[in-house]
């Protein structure tokens, strides 16, 4: 038998040390190295290639683009933010917190593909998974179960039958001979996602990992994790809210910036194809403090309900509060409409909410906020028919954003009258449409047109 020594592995890094150390030395994080026990000797790795090819050094001239094969999968949304599908031979990892539907977005993927798919959990039973996709649907016969934690019986099986498309929930449970560590330890998902990164290379078969986040919310395990794999997806959402998003964290083979939107339902998730249209409350009666922002996530334009309240501070110290916005961007904003334009909100208490529960990154969603803490302020509501799409600078200035031609478009889809923008996006003229376009400048203007 061989041999068990105890190492030190840094958990942002994944660095090894034969002692502990205050300060990696790799990634220069503190107190990031934790304790494991590892074999001694050096041995094989479980996936080893059958053909032992060399590779050798190829001119960048005679490169073929676009030569690697991609799987379209019937989830619209899954393939928005795979960059078009699903490309063989990546690795795509999938994290989210527990309860939030990982597992059944990839299972509901798996039942609705018509391809061979393995479906490895070690978390779950064969019988929970069935009834899980009792309740989803079964349109697959070619969709294959396997309880399994084991990484060499997983590899061998693998050997015999080799899937179109692999399925691991989760990368945290699986366990190597190799290391002597529990599962989940550093060194165990090192070598387990090394391994299953070999197989998908040298067979062309794509591979989902789901992956558990720790309390501050990053995958668990080594940092180097996220570098070893192709894509990084993250699903997120609120309990309170039926919206999930799927947001793409890194992307080798497509755009990092896309999202997908579903709602969770007890037959499984469905996809939102326009967005819009749920993000807007209906309502009757016309209140201060609403206004609708035109955002872009990737390449989809949508727009939202931007809500505000403006009240007097009762216990003396202000409250700033924002639910789905940056709340150091909301502290800029209040500043700016302090020093620029003269409202007193120094003694105000401020509360933001993004309705629908999405939290969005788009500085064109500044203008939509602030028309809407100015609508709270003067207790004057805003026409339904007007939307949003504008950054605001620290002088005051409205500046341009991005695909403002799709925002427009987006906006006159769903019927709204006007929009208003920044003067400085250019060829706005030739857009020939039935929404009236507003072009301002500055704040003060958003106001007066607004307000009088």
């Amino acid at each position: 038998m061989a041999k068990a020594v105890i190492k030190y592995f840094c958990k942002s890094c994944g660095a090894s040390s034969g002692k502990w150390i205050g300060k990696c030395p790799s990634c220069n994080e503190w107190n990031t190295y934790v304790e494991e026990v590892v074999h001694k000797e050096t041995v094989v790795k479980a996936w080893s290639k059958k053909n032992t090819e060399k590779s050798y050094p190829i001119k960048i001239r005679d490169i073929v683009e676009g030569a690697e094969q991609r799987y379209t999968l019937p989830d619209n949304e899954l393939n928005r933010v795979l960059g078009g599908g699903l490309v063989a031979g990546s690795l795509v990892l999938v994290g989210g917190e527990p309860g939030i539907g990982k597992s059944t977005l990839l299972l509901q993927m798996a039942l609705a593909t018509p391809r061979k798919i393995f479906y490895i959990s070690g978390e779950e039973s064969e019988t929970q998974i069935k009834m899980r996709a009792g309740r989803i649907g079964i349109h697959n016969d070619n969709c294959y179960i396997m309880t399994e934690t084991s990484l060499e019986h997983i590899l061998n099986i693998l050997r015999e039958e080799t899937p179109e498309i692999l399925i691991i929930d989760s990368v945290q449970t699986l366990t190597s001979t190799i290391i002597d560590s529990p599962p989940g330890s550093i060194s165990q998902i090192k070598e387990c996602t090394g391994e299953i990164l070999r197989f998908a290379k040298e067979t062309g078969v794509p591979v989902f990992l789901i992956g558990h986040i720790n309390k501050e919310g990053s995958i668990a395990g080594p940092k180097v994790l996220e570098h070893m794999v192709d894509t990084v997806l993250q699903f997120e959402g609120d309990r309170h809210y039926n919206y999930r998003i799927l947001r793409t964290l890194k992307n080798r083979f497509g755009s990092a910036s896309e999202i997908g939107i579903y709602e969770m339902r007890g037959t499984g998730l469905r996809e939102i194809e326009n967005p819009s249209e749920i993000l807007i409350s209906e309502r009757e009666d016309n209140l201060s403090g609403i206004t609708i922002s035109c955002a872009v996530e990737g390449i989809r334009p949508m727009l939202l309900e931007t809500q505000s309240l403006v009240s007097t501070a009762v216990y003396g110290t202000p409250q700033r509060t924002s639910n789905g916005f940056d709340l150091r961007r909301l502290s800029m904003l209040l500043a700016v409409l302090e020093k620029r334009c003269g409202f007193q909100l120094g003694a105000k208490d401020v509360f933001i909410n993004i309705a629908g529960g999405m939290k969005l990154e788009d500085p064109g969603l500044d203008l939509g906020i602030v028309a809407a803490i100015l609508s709270s302020y003067e207790n004057v509501s805003i026409s339904k028919e007007i939307a949003f799409a504008g950054e605001v600078g620290l002088s005051g200035e409205v500046r341009a954003v991005s695909r403002v031609e799709q925002r427009i478009s987006e906006a006159e889809k769903l019927g709204f009258k006007e929009i208003m923008i920044s003067k400085y996006n250019k060829g706005i003229d030739q857009l020939s449409g039935k929404i009236k376009v507003i072009q301002i400048g500055k704040v003060e203007e958003a106001f007066e047109w607004l307000f009088g």
